[in-house]
Protein backbone atom coordinates (compact mmCIF):
# COMPACT_ATOMS: atom_id res chain seq x y z
CA UNK A 1 0.00 0.00 0.00
CA UNK A 2 1.07 3.56 -0.68
CA UNK A 3 -1.93 5.68 0.25
CA UNK A 4 -2.60 9.06 1.78
CA UNK A 5 -3.55 9.82 5.35
CA UNK A 6 -6.17 12.54 5.18
CA UNK A 7 -8.19 14.33 7.86
CA UNK A 8 -11.78 15.43 8.23
CA UNK A 9 -11.77 18.85 9.96
CA UNK A 10 -15.23 18.22 11.41
CA UNK A 11 -14.39 19.58 14.92
CA UNK A 12 -13.80 23.03 13.41
CA UNK A 13 -17.35 23.37 12.18
CA UNK A 14 -19.31 21.01 14.42
CA UNK A 15 -20.62 23.31 17.13
CA UNK A 16 -22.35 21.08 19.65
CA UNK A 17 -24.89 19.60 17.23
CA UNK A 18 -24.90 16.59 14.96
CA UNK A 19 -25.02 18.87 11.94
CA UNK A 20 -24.80 22.58 11.37
CA UNK A 21 -26.01 23.87 8.02
CA UNK A 22 -23.77 26.57 6.62
CA UNK A 23 -21.02 25.90 9.17
CA UNK A 24 -18.47 24.75 6.58
CA UNK A 25 -17.36 28.29 5.87
CA UNK A 26 -14.04 29.92 5.02
CA UNK A 27 -14.07 31.48 8.49
CA UNK A 28 -14.30 28.05 10.17
CA UNK A 29 -12.11 26.11 7.78
CA UNK A 30 -9.20 28.50 7.27
CA UNK A 31 -7.90 27.69 10.79
CA UNK A 32 -8.47 24.00 10.11
CA UNK A 33 -6.48 24.00 6.88
CA UNK A 34 -3.70 26.01 8.50
CA UNK A 35 -3.47 23.52 11.38
CA UNK A 36 -3.59 20.46 9.13
CA UNK A 37 -0.79 21.81 6.95
CA UNK A 38 1.34 22.75 9.95
CA UNK A 39 0.90 19.29 11.50
CA UNK A 40 1.89 17.55 8.27
CA UNK A 41 -1.30 16.30 6.64
CA UNK A 42 -1.32 16.46 2.86
CA UNK A 43 -5.02 15.84 2.18
CA UNK A 44 -8.38 16.93 3.59
CA UNK A 45 -11.93 15.65 3.14
CA UNK A 46 -13.43 17.50 0.19
CA UNK A 47 -16.33 19.73 1.25
CA UNK A 48 -17.07 22.65 -1.05
CA UNK A 49 -18.91 25.38 0.93
CA UNK A 50 -22.16 26.75 -0.41
CA UNK A 51 -21.55 29.78 -2.60
CA UNK A 52 -18.03 28.71 -3.55
CA UNK A 53 -17.18 27.22 -6.94
CA UNK A 54 -15.28 23.97 -7.17
CA UNK A 55 -12.37 25.80 -8.76
CA UNK A 56 -12.29 28.36 -5.96
CA UNK A 57 -12.32 25.57 -3.39
CA UNK A 58 -9.51 23.69 -5.11
CA UNK A 59 -7.39 26.84 -5.21
CA UNK A 60 -8.19 27.64 -1.56
CA UNK A 61 -7.24 24.18 -0.29
CA UNK A 62 -4.19 24.04 -2.53
CA UNK A 63 -2.98 27.31 -1.06
CA UNK A 64 -2.35 25.39 2.15
CA UNK A 65 -0.55 22.58 0.33
CA UNK A 66 -3.52 20.26 0.80
CA UNK A 67 -5.26 18.04 -1.74
CA UNK A 68 -8.96 17.14 -1.74
CA UNK A 69 -9.59 13.66 -0.35
CA UNK A 70 -12.54 11.27 -0.57
CA UNK A 71 -15.81 12.97 0.31
CA UNK A 72 -19.28 11.70 1.21
CA UNK A 73 -22.71 11.88 -0.39
CA UNK A 74 -25.43 11.56 2.21
CA UNK A 75 -29.19 11.28 2.30
CA UNK A 76 -31.76 9.65 4.55
CA UNK A 77 -32.83 7.32 1.70
CA UNK A 78 -36.23 6.98 3.39
CA UNK A 79 -38.26 8.77 0.70
CA UNK A 80 -38.61 11.92 2.77
CA UNK A 81 -37.51 13.59 -0.46
CA UNK A 82 -38.42 12.25 -3.93
CA UNK A 83 -35.85 9.82 -5.30
CA UNK A 84 -35.67 11.91 -8.48
CA UNK A 85 -34.43 14.83 -6.40
CA UNK A 86 -31.84 12.61 -4.72
CA UNK A 87 -30.59 11.41 -8.10
CA UNK A 88 -30.21 14.95 -9.44
CA UNK A 89 -28.33 16.01 -6.30
CA UNK A 90 -26.08 12.96 -6.65
CA UNK A 91 -25.30 13.83 -10.27
CA UNK A 92 -24.32 17.39 -9.32
CA UNK A 93 -22.19 16.03 -6.49
CA UNK A 94 -20.47 13.58 -8.87
CA UNK A 95 -19.62 16.37 -11.29
CA UNK A 96 -18.08 18.34 -8.45
CA UNK A 97 -16.00 15.37 -7.28
CA UNK A 98 -14.67 14.72 -10.76
CA UNK A 99 -13.69 18.37 -11.07
CA UNK A 100 -11.72 17.93 -7.82
CA UNK A 101 -9.94 14.91 -9.30
CA UNK A 102 -11.89 12.37 -7.22
CA UNK A 103 -13.61 9.38 -8.84
CA UNK A 104 -14.76 7.65 -5.64
CA UNK A 105 -17.06 8.71 -2.81
CA UNK A 106 -18.60 7.41 0.36
CA UNK A 107 -22.38 6.99 0.12
CA UNK A 108 -23.98 7.41 3.53
CA UNK A 109 -27.53 6.95 4.88
CA UNK A 110 -27.42 9.80 7.38
CA UNK A 111 -29.30 10.97 10.44
CA UNK A 112 -33.00 10.40 11.12
CA UNK A 113 -34.74 11.50 14.35
CA UNK A 114 -35.80 8.02 15.45
CA UNK A 115 -32.25 6.73 15.50
CA UNK A 116 -30.61 9.89 16.77
CA UNK A 117 -32.83 9.54 19.84
CA UNK A 118 -31.60 5.98 20.50
CA UNK A 119 -28.34 5.59 18.62
CA UNK A 120 -26.43 2.44 17.67
CA UNK A 121 -29.21 -0.03 18.55
CA UNK A 122 -31.27 -0.24 15.37
CA UNK A 123 -34.23 1.59 16.88
CA UNK A 124 -37.64 1.31 15.22
CA UNK A 125 -36.59 -1.25 12.65
CA UNK A 126 -39.11 -1.81 9.87
CA UNK A 127 -38.58 -4.42 7.15
CA UNK A 128 -40.56 -2.56 4.50
CA UNK A 129 -38.64 0.64 5.16
CA UNK A 130 -35.31 -1.18 4.90
CA UNK A 131 -36.30 -2.62 1.53
CA UNK A 132 -37.15 0.88 0.31
CA UNK A 133 -33.86 2.22 1.69
CA UNK A 134 -31.92 -0.50 -0.13
CA UNK A 135 -33.75 0.21 -3.38
CA UNK A 136 -33.10 3.94 -3.18
CA UNK A 137 -29.45 3.52 -2.18
CA UNK A 138 -29.10 1.35 -5.28
CA UNK A 139 -30.73 3.97 -7.47
CA UNK A 140 -28.44 6.73 -6.22
CA UNK A 141 -25.39 4.45 -6.39
CA UNK A 142 -26.23 3.71 -10.03
CA UNK A 143 -26.55 7.44 -10.74
CA UNK A 144 -23.16 8.16 -9.22
CA UNK A 145 -21.59 5.26 -11.09
CA UNK A 146 -23.08 6.39 -14.40
CA UNK A 147 -21.42 9.78 -13.90
CA UNK A 148 -18.03 8.13 -13.33
CA UNK A 149 -17.85 8.16 -9.52
CA UNK A 150 -17.63 4.80 -7.72
CA UNK A 151 -19.77 4.76 -4.52
CA UNK A 152 -18.79 2.97 -1.31
CA UNK A 153 -21.45 2.28 1.32
CA UNK A 154 -20.70 4.05 4.59
CA UNK A 155 -22.88 2.76 7.43
CA UNK A 156 -23.42 5.43 10.07
CA UNK A 157 -24.84 5.55 13.58
CA UNK A 158 -28.12 7.43 13.57
CA UNK A 159 -29.19 6.42 10.06
CA UNK A 160 -31.35 3.65 8.63
CA UNK A 161 -28.28 1.53 7.81
CA UNK A 162 -26.84 1.22 11.28
CA UNK A 163 -26.72 -2.41 12.47
CA UNK A 164 -24.64 -5.25 11.09
CA UNK A 165 -27.70 -6.94 9.61
CA UNK A 166 -28.75 -3.73 7.85
CA UNK A 167 -25.27 -3.05 6.51
CA UNK A 168 -24.84 -6.58 5.22
CA UNK A 169 -28.32 -6.55 3.70
CA UNK A 170 -27.49 -3.48 1.62
CA UNK A 171 -24.11 -4.79 0.49
CA UNK A 172 -25.36 -8.31 -0.27
CA UNK A 173 -28.53 -7.19 -2.03
CA UNK A 174 -26.91 -4.59 -4.28
CA UNK A 175 -23.75 -6.55 -5.00
CA UNK A 176 -20.18 -5.47 -5.76
CA UNK A 177 -20.83 -4.10 -9.23
CA UNK A 178 -23.24 -1.46 -7.92
CA UNK A 179 -21.64 -0.46 -4.63
CA UNK A 180 -18.42 -0.93 -2.69
CA UNK A 181 -17.77 -0.76 1.05
CA UNK A 182 -16.41 2.31 2.84
CA UNK A 183 -16.16 1.31 6.52
CA UNK A 184 -15.89 3.65 9.49
CA UNK A 185 -14.08 1.81 12.27
CA UNK A 186 -15.68 3.92 15.00
CA UNK A 187 -19.28 3.72 13.85
CA UNK A 188 -18.98 -0.02 13.21
CA UNK A 189 -17.65 -0.53 16.73
CA UNK A 190 -20.28 1.69 18.38
CA UNK A 191 -22.97 -0.31 16.58
CA UNK A 192 -21.61 -3.60 17.94
CA UNK A 193 -19.55 -4.81 15.00
CA UNK A 194 -15.96 -5.97 14.65
CA UNK A 195 -14.56 -3.62 11.99
CA UNK A 196 -11.71 -5.94 11.04
CA UNK A 197 -14.16 -8.82 10.50
CA UNK A 198 -16.43 -6.65 8.36
CA UNK A 199 -13.46 -5.48 6.30
CA UNK A 200 -12.27 -9.06 5.82
CA UNK A 201 -15.72 -10.18 4.68
CA UNK A 202 -15.97 -7.41 2.07
CA UNK A 203 -12.27 -6.83 1.38
CA UNK A 204 -12.73 -7.02 -2.38
CA UNK A 205 -15.13 -4.05 -2.14
CA UNK A 206 -13.23 -1.73 0.23
CA UNK A 207 -12.25 1.48 -1.54
CA UNK A 208 -12.30 4.08 1.24
CA UNK A 209 -12.11 4.04 5.04
CA UNK A 210 -12.66 6.38 7.97
CA UNK A 211 -10.23 5.81 10.83
CA UNK A 212 -12.11 6.50 14.05
CA UNK A 213 -11.55 5.15 17.56
CA UNK A 214 -14.03 4.82 20.42
CA UNK A 215 -13.84 4.60 24.19
CA UNK A 216 -15.71 1.69 25.80
CA UNK A 217 -17.94 3.86 28.00
CA UNK A 218 -21.05 3.88 25.77
CA UNK A 219 -20.68 0.55 24.01
CA UNK A 220 -22.96 -2.45 24.43
CA UNK A 221 -26.20 -0.50 24.85
CA UNK A 222 -29.56 -2.03 23.95
CA UNK A 223 -32.87 -0.44 23.07
CA UNK A 224 -33.83 -0.91 26.72
CA UNK A 225 -30.66 0.61 28.21
CA UNK A 226 -29.88 3.40 25.72
CA UNK A 227 -30.57 6.56 27.73
CA UNK A 228 -28.60 9.23 25.82
CA UNK A 229 -29.28 10.53 22.34
CA UNK A 230 -26.58 10.89 19.70
CA UNK A 231 -25.60 14.45 20.52
CA UNK A 232 -25.55 13.88 24.29
CA UNK A 233 -23.42 10.78 23.90
CA UNK A 234 -20.80 12.51 21.77
CA UNK A 235 -20.83 15.57 24.03
CA UNK A 236 -19.54 13.49 26.95
CA UNK A 237 -16.15 13.33 25.18
CA UNK A 238 -16.13 9.68 26.19
CA UNK A 239 -17.26 8.28 22.87
CA UNK A 240 -14.86 9.34 20.11
CA UNK A 241 -11.18 8.85 20.83
CA UNK A 242 -8.03 9.84 19.04
CA UNK A 243 -6.75 6.73 17.17
CA UNK A 244 -4.94 4.36 19.49
CA UNK A 245 -6.60 5.63 22.66
CA UNK A 246 -9.79 3.59 22.39
CA UNK A 247 -10.81 -0.03 21.87
CA UNK A 248 -10.53 -0.44 18.09
CA UNK A 249 -7.91 -3.04 17.15
CA UNK A 250 -6.19 -1.12 14.37
CA UNK A 251 -3.53 -3.79 13.87
CA UNK A 252 -6.36 -6.14 12.89
CA UNK A 253 -8.02 -3.45 10.78
CA UNK A 254 -4.84 -2.75 8.82
CA UNK A 255 -4.18 -6.48 8.39
CA UNK A 256 -7.69 -6.94 7.01
CA UNK A 257 -7.35 -4.22 4.39
CA UNK A 258 -6.88 -5.51 0.83
CA UNK A 259 -3.29 -5.64 -0.39
CA UNK A 260 -4.14 -3.53 -3.43
CA UNK A 261 -5.95 -0.80 -1.48
CA UNK A 262 -5.28 2.58 -3.05
CA UNK A 263 -7.75 4.89 -1.33
CA UNK A 264 -7.35 7.33 1.53
CA UNK A 265 -7.12 6.65 5.24
CA UNK A 266 -9.39 9.40 6.56
CA UNK A 267 -8.73 10.35 10.19
CA UNK A 268 -11.89 11.45 11.99
CA UNK A 269 -12.36 12.55 15.59
CA UNK A 270 -15.73 14.28 15.49
CA UNK A 271 -15.59 15.47 19.09
CA UNK A 272 -12.02 15.30 20.44
CA UNK A 273 -11.49 13.74 23.83
CA UNK A 274 -9.14 16.59 24.78
CA UNK A 275 -9.85 20.35 24.83
CA UNK A 276 -7.53 21.33 21.98
CA UNK A 277 -8.61 20.38 18.47
CA UNK A 278 -5.07 21.05 17.25
CA UNK A 279 -3.60 18.68 19.83
CA UNK A 280 -6.18 16.05 18.92
CA UNK A 281 -5.14 16.22 15.27
CA UNK A 282 -1.48 16.25 16.26
CA UNK A 283 -1.94 13.07 18.31
CA UNK A 284 -3.85 11.47 15.43
CA UNK A 285 -1.14 12.34 12.92
CA UNK A 286 1.66 11.09 15.17
CA UNK A 287 -0.26 7.84 15.66
CA UNK A 288 -0.70 7.48 11.90
CA UNK A 289 3.02 7.96 11.26
CA UNK A 290 3.70 5.04 13.57
CA UNK A 291 0.72 2.76 12.96
CA UNK A 292 0.28 3.29 9.21
CA UNK A 293 3.92 3.09 8.16
CA UNK A 294 3.02 1.93 4.67
CA UNK A 295 0.98 5.06 3.98
CA UNK A 296 2.22 8.17 2.21
CA UNK A 297 1.99 10.65 5.09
Amino acid sequence: MNVRVAANPIPYWLKGTVTAEGAKTRENLDPAFRDLAEIGFSAVKADVPQGMTTGEYREWVGGYGLAPAVSLYNSTFDRSIPIEQDVEQAKRFAAQQLELGLDVTMLCPIFVPQRLAKPAVGAEFDEGRLQNVIEDIGTVADALGAEGVRPFLHGHTGGWVETEDELRRVLDTLGPQRIGFGPDTGHLTWCGMDPAAMIRDYADRVGAIHIKDVFPDHLGKTVQTQDLDYTSTTATRRLWAEPGKGVVDFDAVVAAMPDDYSGDFMIEVDVPSIPSVYDSLRESYDWAVSALRFAAI
